[in-house]
Formats: structure tokens, sequence, C-alpha cells
């Protein structure tokens, strides 16, 4: 194709190469041998292809609203075909009288059956005898469409391409006895038959084929990473559990530990005691006791003469673990310090002083913790809560700080589903805390509509007046940033309307404002002077006041799942009992109700991370975690799950037999893997 297609080839769909072309699939295929009858269409018809006459073409509406409106009719009935662009260059193409055969989705409008923007072709005896097989229809953009460039035209290209090379040029990948085990087909024939069936079952074994293979490539290049940090990483060992874990555990700990965290602390000991580098991502969802876990493994390093370090992404966050772990320790001959931005002077040089000759054993802290003066005698574990707050190398400077790199240990009460877990961390070891401590109080959370906020403040002030406090929150879209500070400024007024000075107090604490206003504004509400905090989402990560009992998340139907209860879980933290209100538009689209309803009915965190994940797909795991490992265009994480897991397994046992990939059977499978990380391919001529 020329120059000028090919750019917007690229800009528009990100084809560069043939190799491009082969991955870029058709998303359904349309059965040229089956023609509908107009009145068999039902409002339970999702797409179809009808035969008939043009009776009639008309516009109608000028303006925005203008569109293009035909009749075609066959023997039974008669369908509307509507347009709402391209006006006049279909109306060119359109002759009434003449017979076409016209395939698209179905929609009632009036009671009367009707197509938006159809495929068309005139109907030739050809086609009347209905000798056209499976047809692909592959995904386009409106400028592609405008230049000649639909999805029946990237058709032709790629049937065009399968005309110029052979199953030398699509190379098999996986080993023979994999393919036998499984029963799938070869890798020509799997491209081929996504792009080309000729029956729905060659296509569905295409299919079978490409997400296998998709998903255990995956999880190979992530299994090699794992078992080569195994093999080669060498760590300090934590070899007896000794006065400081013991003490704890039989004289200070406040709570027994649930199941889940003794299994989670018998984890973390063996990876300690191993010799090899720990990297452990610990997950439990918000107040499932993952601080406890990481005092008791703070306290083992202590009793094999190291130092711990745990970092936090806010300075109030790194005040409460501070706070919560002197409180935890008090009594008990442990020197724990906190070290933030605001630390200066005397206090800073007594601190540094102390890690360098090793009299402090734990250190608290922010990024402050990762700077050049910031040095340690003996580093032996770096605990990091919230992770993906932080950049790699912020964190990789940590592991600069000690000889041999200490133990990792990564939390965070983001639920992710075991299934995205063991594909996006699968290079990191993984223990998850599945149960709450007992204790822990049900949230009540309902959903409100728009209307009914007279009522919501109305309880909100009865919340108050038994002494409790609230969060109201907004929601912010970086994309309409401007427009979410004016709805968060009229929110706030409308607060202030409801709950006026000087009975009540309200702090505010929105993305725009400085760090120091920020954590001021947030301090007035720890510390009780505000009764309310009205506030952007910043609150989501690790806020504790235990004597906050209401949450209210305005426009609620504009926050994912996994926000929504991240949001929740800053209520319920202590002895009184707490509630989430969603308030909502009174229209709300389908997604949205979904996720409402799945709010008021669960609790469950990886309940609710599944359900996440099944409506907005896996998007950007923190960031773009192990960019291109996750880079799937036919796997679906939640849908595929058995895929997923056979894919794991099978990389694994691969793995294991022949960690290197050099004997005979796997050599394709090396060289493979070798293509990909130094992208040179045959694909990439284009």
């Amino acid at each position: 194709m020329g120059p000028q297609r090919a750019d917007l080839l690229k800009k528009e769909l990100g084809i560069y190469t043939f190799n491009d072309l082969l991955y870029h699939f058709p998303f359904r295929h349309i059965d040229r041998t089956k023609i509908t009858p107009v009145l068999s269409i039902t409002p339970v018809t999702e797409y179809a292809q009808v035969a008939g006459v043009i009776t009639s073409i008309e516009t109608i509406g000028n303006g925005p609203g203008k569109r293009l409106v035909a009749s075609l009719a066959d023997k039974s009935d008669e369908i509307e075909l509507v347009w709402f662009q391209g006006i006049n260059w279909i109306q060119k193409s359109l002759a009434q009288g003449n017979a076409y055969l016209v395939y698209g989705r179905i929609s009632f409008f009036n009671g009367k059956a009707q197509m938006v923007h159809p495929d068309m072709e005139i109907l030739t005896d050809e086609k009347k005898e209905g000798k056209a097989v499976l047809e692909p229809v592959y995904p386009s953009t409106e400028k592609l469409k405008s230049k000649g460039l639909g999805g029946k035209q990237i058709g032709k290209l790629t049937f065009t391409l399968f005309n110029h090379i052979s199953a030398s040029d699509i190379k098999e990948n996986l080993p023979d006895g994999l393919l036998r085990q499984l029963k799938i087909e070869d890798r020509f024939k799997a491209f081929s038959h996504i792009h080309f069936p000729r029956t729905d079952e060659e296509y569905q074994q295409a299919v079978k084929r490409l997400k296998f293979e998709e998903l255990f490539i995956a999880q190979l290049r992530m299994a090699r990473l794992m078992i080569n940090r195994h093999h080669f990483s060498k760590g300090v060992i934590f070899g007896k559990v000794g006065h400081y874990f013991n003490t704890f555990y039989s004289d200070y700990l406040p709570f027994e530990l649930t199941e889940a965290q003794k299994r989670v602390i018998r984890e973390i000991r063996n990876d300690t005691g191993s010799g090899k580098q720990m990297n452990r991502l610990l997950q439990g969802d918000v107040g499932s006791g993952k601080t406890i876990v990481a005092v008791l493994i703070m306290l083992l390093a202590s009793d094999n003469g190291y130092q711990s370090c745990l970092m936090a992404p806010t300075e109030i966050l790194a005040q409460q673990h501070y706070a919560s772990i002197s409180r935890l320790l008090e009594g008990m001959k442990v020197n724990v310090a906190l070290l933030t931005g605001t630390v200066k002077g005397a206090e800073r040089k007594r601190i540094v002083g102390e890690l360098t000759e090793g009299e402090l054993q734990i250190l608290i802290g922010t990024h402050a913790v990762i700077e050049e003066a910031v040095q340690f005698k003996n580093l032996g574990i770096v605990i990091i809560d919230e992770q993906h707050r932080f950049g790699v190398e912020q964190r990789a400077r940590l592991w600069q700080k000690a000889k041999i790199p200490p133990h990792v240990l990564v939390m965070t009460a983001t639920p992710i589903p075991r299934t995205l877990a063991m594909t996006a961390y699968g290079d990191l070891d993984y223990s998850v805390i599945d149960e709450l401590p007992p204790g822990r109080q049900p949230i009540t959370t309902v959903h409100r509509y728009e209307n009914a906020r007279a009522k919501v403040m109305g309880f909100l002030k009865a919340e108050i007046a038994k002494g409790r406090q609230i969060y109201i929150v907004f929601p912010l879209i970086e994309e309409s940033a401007k427009l979410d500070y004016e709805n968060l400024m009229k929110g706030y007024e409308n607060v202030k309307a409801y709950f006026p000075e000087p009975k009540y107090y309200i702090s505010m604490v929105h993305g725009k404002q400085p760090a120091a206003q920020k954590e001021q504004n947030m301090r007035q509400f720890v510390t009780k002077e505000a009764q309310i905090l009205v506030s952007t989402t910043v609150i989501e990560v690790g806020v504790d006041v235990p004597n906050a009992t209401v949450m209210v998340i305005e426009s609620a139907e504009k926050f994912g799942l996994s926000q929504l209860h991240q949001l929740r879980g800053r209520v319920g933290r202590g002895a009184e009992k707490s509630y989430c209100i969603l308030i909502t538009g009174n229209k709300l689209g389908n997604d949205a109700r979904e996720r409402i309803k799945t709010m008021t009915s669960t609790q469950n965190g990886f309940e609710i991370a599944e359900k996440d994940l099944e409506l907005r797909g896996p998007g950007e795991i923190d960031g773009t975690r192990q960019s291109g490992m996750l880079n799937l265009k036919l796997a679906h994480l939640v849908k595929d799950r058995p895929v997923s897991e056979l894919a794991r397994n099978m990389a694994l046992r691969v793995l294991n037999d022949d960690p290197e990939l050099d004997s005979a059977e796997n050599l394709r499978l090396k060289e493979f893997l070798q293509e990909q990380k130094e992208g040179i391919s045959w694909s990439k001529i284009s």
C-alpha cells in the first residue's frame, strides 16, 4: 500500500509490519451462507444478514441530527437501514430498486427492526446461492474507513499476505510433545484458521491454540525470571527465631493471629532462612492484619542481628505506621525511629548516626530513607507498603544499601485476583491473607440516588451528633481535571450549606493543594478538629481514623470497583457501626449498575477484584508492571482462567525438566524467546 495509507494504519491501529497484521485478529466472522428473513428478526437477534431490494431512500433532519434512512424489503417484511455519517457518499452509491446483501447489528426503533451503518454489497447470483463461507470482520476506525481502509479492506490485505507466506514464515515455537499432549494444531494452521476458517470448529481450534501460546509464553518468561532469582540471588539468612520474636508473640500480641497470618509468616520464615533473597508479594484486604505480620518479620530480623526498613508512600501513612508499631512494641527494648522529609537537624543526625552504628533496629519512613546520606550497618529486610506508589528505581536504591541485597516484602491492600497475580507478578513469590481478624464489623453499604441527598445529610448529622466523623469523596478523572476541581468546589460549598460553621468544621484535601497544606488539613481530621473531610481520592491509601464511621462517595458510578472498595475500607476501623453510602445520578449504565450492585452485596475484596477484572479487563497492573509480558491479544485473564492455569503448570513443568531450554525438544522455544527479547525476526521487516 502507499505511504499515506500505511502511515494511517500505523497511527490508528499500530500496524507496522506483516507480523502486526497477522496479530490484528478479526473480532467476528459472518456466515455468508446464512440469510435471515426480515420477519424472523426479533429483539433478541444480535446480528443478521438480509437480502432484499431498496424500496425508498430519504434524508431526515438537519445539523447534528441529520440521518439517511433507507427501507430494504425481502419477501417477508421490511427493515430500516440508517446512516449518521458519510451520508453523501452512501446516497450516491445506493440505488432504489437494486438488490443488496446487507449485514449488521440489529436494533429496534419505534417497534421496527433497523440496522445502523450496515455492511452492504450488490446481491449477485453467486451470493444468492450462498457460496461464500465465513468472512472475517476486522476492527477499524472511522478515520481509516474514510480512506477506504475499513474492516473489509483490512481483510483483503490479510488475505493477500497469506498468499505470500508459508509455514516456514510462521515457524512453530511450541515443543512437539506439548502439541501432541494438548491436542492443539500447529502455529501456521492456527493463524490461517483464525483469519479465514472454513467452519466454526476450525476457528475454535485456532483460538484454543493461540490463547494457550500467548499465556504459555508469558508464564514461561516470568517463571524463568523467578527460577533464575531462586538459583542465583544470594540472600542473608534469618536462621533462628529468638528473644524478640518469641517475647512479642507470647506477651505483646494484642490478639490471636488468624490461620492466614500464621501461614504467611511460615512462608516468609522459609524464604528468609533459605540463603536466597526473598522477593515476596503480600496481599491482604483492607484491615486483614498485614502490619502485625510486618512487625513479627522485622523482629525476626532483629533476632538474627539485622536491621529492618519499612517504607510508606506518604508522610501521614509513615507516621501512622510509626505510631501503631511503637504502640505494639511498647515495653520491649526495640529501637524504632521515624524518618520523613520533615525530620531535620539534630533529630535527623541522631537517626542517621544510630543507623550507621547498628543501634537502630527498625526504621520507618517515606522516600527520605533512600537518600544517599541514610546508610545502614546491616540492612536485612525492606518492607514496602502500597508498592505501586514507588518507582522501580526508588526501590532499587534501597537494595544498594547492603552488601548482600536485603529480603524484600511488598505489601498491598489492593485486592488482585489470584489469576492475575500469578500472571502479573509471576516473578514474585505470592502470599495472601484471605481472612479478616475477629472483631472487624461489617460495613453497611447502601446505594442512594441524587434525589435522596437531603435524607443522606440528615443521617450524617445524626452520626456527627454521636461524636463520629465523616468522609465525603468526589471523583477525580485526569482528562477533565478542571471540571473535577469545579465539581469538588461546588460539592464543598454544598456540604458547607448543610453543615454551617461554627457548629461544624469541614476540612478539604485535593491534588492542587501544596503538600504542606494537604498534610495540615488531613491532620485536622486525624486529630478530630474537623468532623468532615471533603476530598478527592487522595485518601484511599492508608489513612487510619478509627472514629470515622461514614464514607460518602459522590458520583459513585464514575469509580472503578477496586477503588470503591479501597475507599470503603477507610471506615469500619473502630468499635462503632460503620456505613458506606454510594450516591449516583438517576440514570446508570449497565456496567455502573453492576458495580454498585456488587458493592452493596459483598465486602470480600477478592470477589470484588474478580468482578472488576471481568468488567474492565486487566488494564494496567500497577502502572505498566511487566510491560510487554501481559500484552494479551486474545486471552482474557478471567474468562480463560483454566487455560491460564494450564499454561502456568506446563511452563513450570518444562522449566523444571530443562531450566535453560537446551534440549533439542525445547530449542525452538528458546530461539523464539530470544527473538522476542532482541526484537529481531522476519516479522519486523515489512
